[in-house]
């Protein structure tokens, strides 16, 4: 038997009359009404939406005495199912069944395309039917329900296999179809309620993604942040940041990821269609990453569903913000689409209010380092080198041997600390245009730099051919990791050794050439229960690029202070 009936648009409507059909029928459908009642209370209760749809299934099954029951939510295009909630089905029997129909096909499908209850006896004898996958349940009685939310189609209600081995009756369609209404007013105020605090979660992260960037910390770190937001708030597999890079195209400068990923500096190449449109300021809604003819880079085959937007304000680009899922995972909705956009948006926004803060900060280092430089030469210089003149005036007229060769001594202490301060005059003087590119060179430069607050210079060594066999993208990662060493030793370790030791000769425990920094001084060590971001840091660096850190014993007596090891593959 089959039963199919026009469906009012308007919920008040409905409910009127599905009310209205139940006057004048029999006692035992009267007697039924307290349930319906106690039903479309049940029903009403909570805000949660999946939740919501759980509660439906099982209230539905209980007033129409069904074994199964279930709800295909239907997708924005309205051409299949993006969720499909059941009950009556075990853990063990879903897992036999697999994957959720997608609502293409057989009688979910035909629901979908013309929303009208139906009835069956016995749906496997109906032509629309398509047939159980394996490990289902056998099912025979069916019915069919389309849930409408404020008149549009929300989803339809499925019961099967009656208790009893009967059909469902006239009773059972006018009752869950009164639930049915209910339901969707019930799921209306769960999809605003849900709306609502999608929308706040968005904000509270775009909140603390512009506190990071404006904080004054590492920009990378902050670069991270925005990563590691976007991935938790999209739901997605990923977070990733890039920036232009200077070859052209877009370069991978933060991820965020649940696995590890060698991702960390790779290029877009700027011949990729997507690169191209995310540099003129477009948005790139891919439905399959893994397949997308687009996308060109063999990170993507782990994907699906993705987004990717330009990280753009003020007309200006700055980059791209790419969320991906992995594949079979459901597709970004139009309000997580335009949520998402927003976000990079005030990311972008937030990004440019930090560069220009940087600059800001850049600007007044600078002015005070010159003030410092000219202090030094004029004042501090001028005074030792006077200094020298009075000892060695005073060593030519001694006439103790002793006296003249201690004279003699300090003397010559005064000339090395003159040509000491005149290096770190002429390393305060540098500007970033006149920085040197080889890595030595910039390592001993953070080692100069670190000595005027440590009140000493740090030794060093070198091993291996430094500048030709470290990369780039190591490199830029090695100084970040030896300047946050170096000030944590400065701030916390009341050191007055350190020791710092470059070797590129290091094979790395998966069989690689890398290369290992080591940062050893003779402080107190780390205390227990102290801060340890900045170790977390470097760590962080090191696991980026495929590499580690770690902390050991310092160079102190009995191996007081700490040793911090940093090292990544060339």
């Amino acid at each position: 038997m089959t039963a199919a009936a026009s469906e009012p648009s308007d919920p008040l409507e409905a409910a009127t009359q599905a009310t209205r059909s139940l006057q004048g029928l029999s006692t035992e459908l009267t007697a039924r009404v307290p349930q319906l009642l106690e039903a479309m209370r049940s029903v009403g209760t909570g805000l949660e939406l999946h939740s919501t749809l759980d509660r439906i299934c099982e209230t539905a099954a209980e007033l129409a005495d069904a074994r199964y029951a279930a709800i295909g939510v239907v997708d924005e295009e309205g051409e299949g199912l993006s969720d499909f909630v059941t009950f009556g089905v075990d853990a063990g029997t879903a897992r036999r069944i697999g994957r959720l129909p997608d609502g293409h096909a057989g009688l979910l499908g035909a629901l979908i395309r013309d929303p009208q209850t139906i009835r069956l006896a016995d749906l496997s004898t109906d032509p629309r039917a398509a047939g159980f996958p394996p490990g289902h349940p056998p099912m025979r009685t069916f019915l069919g329900v389309p849930i409408r939310v404020q008149g549009e189609i929300f989803g339809n209600l499925y019961l099967a296999e009656k208790y009893g081995g009967g059909e469902f009756n006239d009773y059972d369609v006018h009752m869950v179809r009164v639930l049915a209404t209910e339901a969707g007013i019930a799921i209306g105020n769960a999809r605003l309620y849900e709306a609502a605090r999608q929308r706040e979660r968005w904000i509270d992260g775009s909140v603390a993604v512009t506190t990071a960037l404006l904080s004054g910390g590492d920009a990378d770190d902050a670069l991270t942040v925005v990563a590691e937001q976007a991935r938790r708030l999209a739901d997605a597999d990923a977070g990733i940041v890039l920036l232009p890079a200077e070859e052209g195209g877009l370069e991978i400068v933060a991820v965020s990821s649940p696995r590890a990923t060698k991702s960390l500096g790779v290029v877009i190449p700027p011949e990729s269609a997507v690169v191209e449109q995310l540099l003129k300021g477009e948005a790139v809604f891919v439905a399959d990453a893994s397949t997308d003819p687009r996308m060109i880079s063999r990170l993507t085959s782990a994907y699906g569903p993705s987004m990717m937007l330009p990280l753009q304000s003020g007309g200006r680009v700055l980059g791209a913000l790419a969320t991906p899922r992995v594949r079979g995972a459901r597709p970004f909705t139009e309000t997580e689409r335009t949520l998402a956009t927003q976000f990079a948006s005030q990311a972008a926004l937030a990004l440019m209010m930090a560069d220009a803060q940087r600059d800001r900060e850049r600007l007044a280092v600078y002015e005070d380092r010159d003030r410092i430089a000219r202090d030094l030469h004029d004042l501090v210089i001028q005074r030792l080198f006077a200094t020298g003149m009075m000892l060695e005036s005073a060593q030519r007229k001694s006439i103790v041997p002793a006296v003249r060769e201690g004279v003699g001594k300090a003397v010559d202490e005064l000339d090395v600390t003159i040509q000491e301060i005149r290096t770190a005059i002429f390393a305060l003087q540098q500007g970033p245009a006149e920085a040197p590119s080889g890595l030595r060179t910039r390592v001993l430069r953070e080692i100069n730099m670190a000595a005027v607050p440590l009140g000493f210079k740090p030794a060093h060594r070198f091993l291996g051919v430094i500048d030709s066999a470290v990369g780039d993208l190591t490199g830029k990662n090695l100084i970040a990791a030896l300047r946050e060493a170096l000030s944590n030793a400065f701030r916390h370790a009341e050191a007055t050794r350190i020791e710092v030791v470059l070797d590129a000769t290091v094979t790395l425990p998966d069989g690689s050439a890398g290369v290992r920094l080591s940062v050893a001084d003779d402080g107190v060590g780390i205390p227990e229960g102290g801060r340890r971001s900045g170790l977390r840091n470097l760590a962080r660096r090191a696991e980026s690029l495929g590499g580690a850190s770690w902390c050991g014993p310092g160079i102190g007596e009995d191996g007081g202070g700490t040793t911090v090891v940093w090292e990544a593959p060339l």
